[in-house]
């Protein structure tokens, strides 16, 4: 299990991130001139996020459905306490499970699967109770994505924050 980095962004962190939304490809050089901070420091904090895994995979970003997997689901799983390790592997060797969070209350686990249609999502389904240490699986299937993932708010109100004082690394 990746525990995530605590390290916090800052006012700069997020009005970089905010402009990479604005235009994914703007390099250093552009973000600079965008930002009014010096290209250095630019280059250094993306990399910094990038270290940090606060910037993640461009792939993350990508609509399943362009790749011909138009239904999505969520399984609340019920797994054995003792075989956390060997349902973790056995769920990242499924390609179609793209996100799985360690949750509280009923279920252990909440698995996001993507499927081609119900059928595909059946073989999936019995693909993940083959798991050693998968008791249970309850499956509900969304209709309609009503608010895609989204951090822009959050962004807007970190970048509008007084800048601490900066480090000689940036």
């Amino acid at each position: 299990m990746t525990i995530p980095n605590p390290r916090t962004l800052d006012s700069l962190d997020g009005r970089i991130i905010l402009a990479l939304d604005k235009d994914p490809e703007a390099s250093a050089l552009a973000l600079s001139r965008t930002l009014g901070v010096a290209r250095n420091t630019v280059h250094a904090r993306l990399a910094r996020l990038e270290r940090s895994g606060a910037l993640r995979s461009f792939s993350r970003r990508l609509d399943p459905a362009a790749l011909g997997y138009d239904l999505m689901a969520f399984l609340s799983l019920s797994i054995s306490q003792t075989r956390t390790g060997a349902v973790e592997d056995g769920l990242a060797a499924i390609p179609e499970v793209i996100e799985v969070h360690a949750t509280t209350g009923d279920a252990d686990l909440m698995a996001k699967v993507v499927a081609r249609g119900t059928a595909d999502l059946y073989r999936i389904t019995n693909q993940i109770l083959e798991i050693d240490g998968i008791q249970r699986t309850s499956t509900a299937i969304s209709v309609l994505e009503l608010m895609p993932p989204r951090y822009d708010g959050l962004l807007s109100r970190l970048s509008e924050q007084k800048p601490a004082l900066q480090t000689k690394h940036g």
